[in-house]
């Protein structure tokens, strides 16, 4: 990129603007083909949805950006070279692909970026339409011309300020040349946004289907709770190990380099506000700093895959979530063998993608369990009679 490009060119943003619009129309027209006889209430419910499978897929794109080391593909933002598309930008490129020809700036690298950034642009266009709709049905029901929604048209509202602030830390993303702290907080944004939808699908889902919440004992319910804790923990964790490129600091397993305890400079590695490969000082951050990233990460997997097992195996025992416990029975499985790939072979782009993909879906079924179930009350989980209602342990 040259001196005088500027990091922020928003000449492109009505063209962007205009293209998510476009793209948002394809699933607003499938959703509407499809429930055209349906309620506003129903066609709003399958948006929700539809947005929330969308949402999951842009998260694993970005996963597929970042680790294809295409996220300075595009150095300026929000468009590339100050054009909504690399077409418009092929002699900068071209340029810049030249000079450097492994660098980060090449024709597929800035593709790749800029879909993502179409990709973000759609969904937040979904978002959009998402609150206008529960804001309108809700007016509706004031009136009594529609059925209220099942939950206040807040949560749309905000999951779309969420999505802006998202768009911020994409715009950081670039422009702070992937700066390992900004990285990791739009990678956890995005999970949490992801947790957002969830938890209106599900609302839409049982409303639709006059479900109530699952009743299971309070024990259980805590057991989703801090499992969903260690989770995010590990998922921050993940993060930094993808965002400093710490993955093949270990190369073996289950030891990191032939020890059970390998040199590690914990200070280093957890020194949070730096640049890529470098620390506060300015020098370059060393190998023993990297191999902590990675090894309290490695050691976390461990205590989450045993949280993750036994929560899978308690609500199975309960028969309270049958479905939930399935997916973190399963994801939790995958999560194993992607880790493992990651580490022995190499971290291959597939299994990198996928163990990135693995953790977002424990994200949405944890939410799913969360919101699906409510703790018994104290007189009902604990009465003696054998004829009381019966709770899931």
């Amino acid at each position: 990129m040259s001196d005088t490009q500027p990091l922020y060119d928003l000449a492109p943003v009505l063209e962007l603007m205009l293209l998510g619009l476009v793209i948002a129309l394809g699933p607003l027209t499938w959703v509407w083909v499809r429930n055209r006889r349906s309620s506003s209430m129903r066609r709003l419910q399958a948006l929700t949805v539809l947005t929330l499978f969308l949402t999951f897929d842009l998260v694993l794109f970005g996963a597929f950006t970042r680790l294809t080391d295409s996220g300075l593909g595009c150095p300026d933002w929000p468009g590339c070279y100050g054009s909504a598309s690399p077409v418009g930008a092929r002699a900068e490129i071209a340029a810049a692909q030249e000079a450097m020809p492994t660098g980060p700036v090449t024709h597929g690298k800035a593709w790749v970026e800029m879909i993502h950034r179409y990709l973000a642009t759609g969904v937040g266009v979904l978002i959009i339409v998402i609150t206008v709709s529960s804001w309108v049905q809700q007016r509706r029901a004031l009136r009594g011309a529609a059925e209220a929604p099942p939950l206040s048209p807040w949560w749309p509202t905000v999951t779309l300020l969420w999505v802006c602030l998202q768009g911020a830390f994409g715009a950081l993303t670039v422009t702070m040349k992937l700066f390992p702290a900004i990285v990791t907080l739009h990678l956890i944004g995005g999970l949490v946004l992801l947790a957002l939808l969830c938890v209106q699908a599900v609302r839409h889902a049982h409303a639709a289907q006059g479900r109530s919440s699952t009743v299971i004992s309070s024990a259980l319910r805590w057991g989703v709770v801090l499992t969903g804790l260690l989770l995010a923990l590990q998922v921050v964790l993940g993060g930094w190990v993808s965002t400093n490129y710490a993955v093949l600091a270990c190369t073996t397993f289950p030891t990191c380099q032939g020890s059970w305890w390998p040199a590690m400079d914990f200070a280093q590695g957890f020194q949070v506000w730096r640049k890529l490969g470098m620390l506060q000082d300015g020098s370059h951050i060393s190998f023993a700093g990297l191999t902590a990233i990675h090894y309290v990460h490695r050691l976390m997997a461990y205590v989450v895959l045993a949280a993750l097992g036994w929560l899978a195996w308690r609500l199975h025992r309960s028969g309270a979530l049958p479905a939930q416990a399935r997916w973190l029975a399963g994801l939790s499985a995958l999560q194993l063998v992607t880790g493992l790939s990651n580490v022995v072979l190499d971290w291959p782009l597939v299994a990198a993608v996928l163990h990135t993909g693995g953790a977002a879906a424990l994200v949405v079924v944890l939410t799913w369990a969360l919101v699906s179930s409510r703790a018994a009350p104290a007189r009902q989980e604990f009465s003696a009679p054998s004829g009381a209602s019966r709770v899931s342990a």
